[in-house]
């Protein structure tokens, strides 16, 4: 995954030299060292990451304006990469992405320390909102444009509204993987729900 996603459009073109990937992945992994010694997020300052990561802080605030948004960049370097999907029918692409978001709550049951970020990032609005409009946003808006493509082409019904619909194939997931962590999260579950939610969307002919 490339670091520098997410900032380009805040750099100004007469700012220098150009951006490095190894000096960005090097200031991302300091901030992860420092969360993984048990430092708390509100502790972490520009100027501990600069000395841990060994840059200069006008390196740090030359690829990003402050704390927060570093620390969304943090996470969504945590992050798995996004599904790639199959393109073959609405149901396969609706699979992969229920698939990634299954594995993803595997991931988090069994990282205490991802799990303890997160709790963290929670107690701070501005940090929260800044990643759920950079990272679970376009995940949602995904999910949408999927079905909405399974409308134009005839594979789910046009007289429903695809957030609706979308919430009804994610919301699913999200029960197993956040409000009930001790709910099994099998493999085949992501099938299972698609064929299930998908069977009463299906177009039914006149």
């Amino acid at each position: 995954m490339n670091l520098a996603d997410g900032q380009a459009g805040q750099e100004s073109p007469t700012r220098g030299r150009p951006r490095s990937e190894a000096v960005e992945r090097s200031i991302i992994e300091g901030v992860l060292q420092l969360l993984e010694e048990g430092v708390p997020l509100a502790d972490i300052s520009i100027e501990r990451v600069a000395r841990t990561a060994r840059v200069g802080k006008a390196t740090i605030y030359r690829r990003w304006p402050g704390k927060e948004e570093l620390f969304v960049d943090v996470m969504r370097a945590m992050e798995p990469p996004g599904p790639e999907l199959p393109g073959t029918s609405t149901r396969d692409d609706l699979v992969a992405l229920l698939e990634s978001m299954r594995r993803r709550g595997l991931a988090n049951r069994s990282s205490a320390f991802l799990h303890n970020v997160q709790a963290q990032m929670k107690s701070s609005p501005k940090l929260w909102a800044a990643y759920h409009g950079t990272v679970v946003e376009p995940r949602r808006k995904l999910g949408v444009e999927l079905l909405r493509r399974g409308q134009q082409n005839g594979e789910v019904r046009r007289d429903v509204d695809v957030t609706l619909m979308n919430d009804l194939f994610v919301g699913a997931m999200l029960v197993r993987t956040v409000l009930r962590p001790d709910g099994d999260l099998p493999e085949g579950l992501s099938e299972e729900i698609v064929d299930t939610v998908l069977e009463g969307l299906r177009p039914v002919g006149p």
